[in-house]
């Protein structure tokens, strides 16, 4: 089986998302199968997409919801190979940054609507809140994943780059960017390479991150048992050295080594503009 090929339908599509923890099957569609085929990529081919297929993924990046319609981000796309591969070395030398023909910087962007008051000689007394920091994180976000579904629309695959918060000051000095921004993270987008053979990984069961009313954690722990037999198997499959799901969770939060610099993410967003009161 073609582990990039789309599901053949919802109880496949369903199956391969959550296991042996399958949700009761709803409502179906192709927008639907799409979004449960979704699966993060980390090799790409050097082919390059068809032309607009940025400006396509910009419009649809711009059609997110936006608070207030502040639309507090940017994108930079960057294609010079010498810039990529210095983005791949703050990554921990993550390849596929340089392999895929398209590299988007989502940044959480308080520069421009800033200069807007400037420019109108109002002082805006929100800009340096947490809450304002927060909202212009999550703009970015969400419209980078209205990018990721078109993309995957359009045949091509992604992956995420959260290590471009590594070195924070490091990637604003690269791309230029102006006091009050701030990389969020990458997006390699691109044609999957032959050997690229990332298959849907599973999910929490539904159990866990679904709640009715109010929060209840009683079914965490047998739901955690079972996920963590569900993503042994995944990673026997794909050839992972950590096996379980709490593995790979004690792994990544127990250290403070795992956070790879970014424990300092405060001191740096202090160098970049940011207040964050």
């Amino acid at each position: 089986m073609d582990s990039l090929a789309p599901a053949a339908g919802k109880a496949e599509a369903l199956a391969r998302r959550y296991g042996a923890a399958m949700p009761p099957a709803g409502p179906w569609n192709e927008t639907i199968a799409g979004l449960l085929d979704h699966r993060s990529v980390r090799g790409f081919l050097s082919d390059p997409v068809p032309a607009g297929t940025l400006e396509t993924l910009i419009a649809a990046a711009q059609s997110a919801a936006t608070s207030s319609n502040m639309q507090l981000w940017t994108a930079i796309a960057v294609s010079d190979p010498a810039r990529k591969k210095v983005l791949a070395e703050i990554a921990g030398n993550q390849k596929h940054i340089e392999q895929c023909p398209i590299y988007i910087a989502w940044v959480a962007d308080l520069s421009r609507n800033e200069r807007l008051g400037q420019a109108e000689k109002i002082e805006f007394e929100t800009l340096p809140w947490l809450e304002t920091f927060m909202v212009a994180c999550i703009d970015a976000a969400l419209a980078a994943q209205n990018a990721v579904i078109a993309a995957q629309s359009l045949g091509l695959r992604t992956v995420y780059i959260g290590a471009m918060r590594n070195d924070p000051v490091r990637v604003a000095e690269l791309l230029g960017l102006p006091p009050r921004a701030f990389v969020v993270f990458g997006l390699c987008v691109g044609y999957p390479g032959p050997n690229a053979k990332n298959e849907v990984k599973p999910r929490l069961p539904q159990s866990t991150v679904l709640h009715h009313e109010c929060y209840d954690a009683a079914p965490e722990a047998a739901d955690r048992s079972a996920y963590n037999a569900e993503m042994s198997k995944f990673s026997a499959r794909n050839e992972m050295q950590t096996t379980t799901w709490t593995q790979r969770v004690l792994n990544r939060m127990a250290p403070i080594k795992s956070m790879n610099g970014r424990e300092k993410i405060r001191s740096a967003l202090a160098r970049l503009g940011f207040e964050v009161r």
